[in-house]
């Protein structure tokens, strides 16, 4: 229930435009009247895009992107004003018919199956055929958002080659009539080895965006880690869930370290089990697909505020949304975080052994290898790659905190041999993005579809349990000339000029 009490008296729409400076500003949103004069300078994308829809109806604009309930969580108290005239909102006036009837044609256009006739969701039976209904059905911005990566894709490919170099050794006459998926992810129980990734945004792909996700989730028993540019609230995305699923929560430091605080205790009251801090993205890579098409400035985040625009280098809205993060974040604050949280920390986006051992030293309680899909530094090694590296550099690390992984992850063949390599669990992200497409529905089939080729995968090899991988079960010879065995370089012997 809305914590502002509804209006009771009705303005007509020429009473509302009355409402249309920076000084006085008012809109309608589902035909309930707000003013919003005294948010125009805490706005996050600035004032200018609210105020281009000031005394006017602005359903249309906010629907194509913000959560339902924002604005009632957004606004104080006593700025909901009046209802809207249902009689004028019928007979809205030409400037305000074209703008709303523009917005649904963009959205309706985007969306058509007149081209393309999604289908019916049965018929997927792989990650890849997500892929493509989500690039035939997504706006073209929505799809080079969630799909683009850094420069020339070199990483972003790797990311899954390399796990098809990697052979698995099947063990054959074992009895494996069951195969028992189940397992532990920092304490907290899963029906597979595999979580989703956070990823900004999934009201893109889909008007419940992370609540399908949370729903989906907990129908599945596979566990959900929210984005800090998730497009929902995060209470909201946690009631969708319901009262026991597990949730993990994913953060971007603030610059602003006061507001990473609040929102760490929050995340904390509202029963997060552990903080992701994703430490690879205080800079944006290059993500020219994304770059390409201009960003809607409608678009903005309901937890962090980050808001899409353009600029001179292009509308990427990885790079424009992410311009609050804090560049100075260091292992110095691992203290401070794990203070202002209580809860496990795990690091995100760690890339190579020397900053694995960093965070075994901070205490962590794990770390995710990642390259963030290949969409930051162009050339990183692929995940699995980095995986050997720390069995090399650092094997004492396997005992000492939990290991997962991200990127490239497509089959269920592929989660296998990260288990077997001595992941704890895997992250799944742009797939279930794209599962979308079809709601709840989508990610619960998406989580099905990867059970299925693990379970398959796993019989397929001799097991009937998760507990019985082992580096056995894998041949790594096409890789193993890459893995590094020294944190330094191998032959190159010169040092820098100035202290690292």
């Amino acid at each position: 229930m809305s914590s502002q009490s509804s209006p009771a008296r009705t303005l007509s729409f020429n009473e509302l435009k009355k409402h249309r400076s920076e000084d006085d500003c008012w809109i309608a949103v589902h035909s309930v009247i707000y003013d919003i004069t005294d948010y125009l300078p805490s706005h996050p994308g600035g004032s200018a895009i609210i105020l281009k829809h000031a005394g006017a109806d602005a359903t249309a604009a906010y629907n194509e992107i913000h959560a339902p309930g924002m604005i009632e969580e957004t606004l104080a108290p006593g700025k909901r004003m009046a209802l809207l005239d249902q009689a004028e909102v019928i007979n809205l006036p030409e400037d305000q018919k074209f703008d709303i009837d523009k917005i649904e044609r963009k959205t309706d256009a985007t969306m058509s199956t007149d081209v393309y006739t999604r289908p019916d969701l049965h018929k997927l039976i792989s990650v890849h055929d997500f892929e493509r209904v989500a690039e035939k059905t997504l706006t073209p911005k929505a799809w080079a958002f969630y799909s683009s990566a850094a420069t020339d894709l070199v990483t972003h490919h790797n990311n899954t080659d390399f796990y098809r170099r990697i052979m698995l050794r099947p063990r054959v006459m074992r009895d494996v009539t069951d195969a028992n998926m189940n397992c532990s992810i920092l304490g907290c129980p899963s029906s597979a080895p595999f979580f989703v990734s956070p990823a900004a945004m999934a009201r893109l792909a889909h008007q419940d965006g992370e609540l399908a996700l949370a729903r989906g989730c907990a129908s599945e028993g596979i566990i959900q880690c929210i984005s800090s540019n998730a497009s929902y609230p995060l209470q909201s995305i946690i009631e969708a869930s319901g009262r026991n699923q597990p949730i993990f929560f994913q953060l971007y430091v603030n610059s602003d370290r006061a507001k990473t605080a609040q929102l760490l205790q929050k995340v904390k009251s509202l029963g997060v089990k552990a903080v992701f801090v994703t430490a690879d993205a205080h800079v944006p890579g290059k993500r020219e697909a994304d770059e390409r098409l201009a960003a809607d400035n409608t678009v903005s985040s309901a937890i962090s505020g980050a808001q899409a625009s353009n600029d001179k280098k292009g509308g990427g809205m990885g790079r424009l949304m992410g311009q609050y993060i804090d560049k100075k974040l260091g292992w110095q604050d691992i203290p401070w975080l794990q203070e202002s949280s209580g809860l496990p920390i795990v690091i995100k986006g760690i890339q190579c052994a020397a900053d694995a051992k960093k965070a075994m030293e901070c205490r962590c309680q794990g770390i995710v290898i990642s390259n963030h899909g290949g969409r930051q530094l162009d050339t990183a090694p692929p995940s699995i790659l980095t995986l050997l590296e720390l069995h090399a550099i650092c094997p004492e690390i396997f005992g000492q905190l939990e290991v997962y992984v991200d990127g490239g992850i497509s089959r269920g063949s592929d989660v296998l041999k990260a288990l077997a390599l001595g992941a704890t669990a895997v992250g799944v992200g742009r797939p279930f993005l794209y599962s979308l497409c079809y709601g709840q529905d989508g990610v619960e089939h998406l989580s099905q579809v990867l059970k299925d080729e693990l379970a398959t995968s796993m019989r397929l090899c001799g097991i009937a349990d998760l507990n019985q991988t082992n580096p056995g079960m894998v041949n790594t010879k096409d890789v193993d000339h890459l893995v590094p065995r020294k944190e330094e370089h191998e032959w190159i012997k010169w040092t820098p000029r100035a202290k690292i």
